[in-house]
């Protein structure tokens, strides 16, 4: 049988963040209409040449002429004029998208709970065309793997998940993602492209996007080989399409410059953005 899926995309999110980005601007853009003195601006265009009109009365088919002196006055009512013509096309995109949102929001949540409200018996038996991000983070973490083998004659570290990890750098990248919820593996075994397997310090899970982001944490790059190997190893995920920046996270440090823990959350927080600050 065929499998279908549907892509990840962060359509809705976007949506949301310009409805409320709409909401916010058009909050301002209201207060600062009601301050303006009554009456609107006609520009009327004669022999090549714009002419300006302050009408104070629906009545009045004239208005009363302003000159090209008075700048500031023309400046003022030209902006209300334009600020009231951007009231209505901000009111019309914030309506338009809270339709969409309601429509789309029925139709997605339908779409994935068809899987998820089937029960465990039947679902392993499914091939599901979309699911909950709970479902997928589950069925994610669900994956065994068989991490590298710590030396007993290192410090131990064990986060607060209860692992054990070889650093208190790694430590504090481990808490931390434990903290915002964002799901991980430690050294879970990664095939390149050149069919070398390597073990990233962490591998998250975006559930929004649905994709792996690969973090490696370099904690001696004072010292020549460690950070000779560190190159390589930069090199070798390039050759299999994962960047910096995009898939691959680094964040180093040395003996006289230790990663911070303020660091590590700016850094969640740029991969992140649903995170609030």
């Amino acid at each position: 049988m065929k499998q279908y899926s549907l892509t990840p995309t962060c359509l809705y999110d976007e949506a949301r963040r310009r409805k409320k980005e709409l909401e916010g601007v058009y909050s301002a853009v209201k207060q600062r209409v009601s301050k303006y003195p009554a009456g609107r601006i006609h520009v009327w265009k004669s022999s090549g040449w714009l002419k300006y009109y302050l009408r104070t009365d629906s009545a009045d088919k004239t208005g009363q002429y302003i000159s090209k002196r008075q700048e500031s006055k023309i400046r003022l009512y030209l902006q209300k004029k334009y600020d009231q013509d951007i009231l209505n096309a901000l009111s019309n995109e914030i309506v338009e998208l809270d339709r969409f949102l309601t429509r789309a929001d029925k139709g997605d949540i339908h779409i994935q709970e068809i899987y998820t409200k089937a029960p465990e018996e039947i679902r392993k038996f499914l091939c599901p065309i979309d699911m909950s991000n709970a479902d997928f983070q589950e069925k994610w973490m669900s994956i065994p793997y068989e991490g590298k083998k710590i030396p007993d004659n290192i410090p131990q570290y064990f986060t607060e998940k209860g692992e054990q990890v070889r650093s208190k750098s790694e430590l504090n990248i481990a808490n931390a993602l434990f903290r915002h919820g964002i799901p991980y593996k430690y050294e879970c075994p990664l095939r390149l492209s050149d069919g070398n397997t390597i073990y990233p310090d962490f591998t998250l899970f975006d559930v929004r996007r649905r994709k792996e982001l690969y973090w490696e944490h370099r904690g001696m790059m004072d010292d020549r080989m460690y950070a000779s190997h560190a190159v390589q190893r930069t090199k070798s995920y390039q050759k299999s399409g994962i960047f910096p920046g995009d898939r691959l996270i680094f964040t180093e440090e040395t003996s006289g410059s230790p990663l911070g823990t303020d660091e590590i959350e700016s850094v969640i927080r740029h991969y992140f953005t649903e995170i609030p600050k």
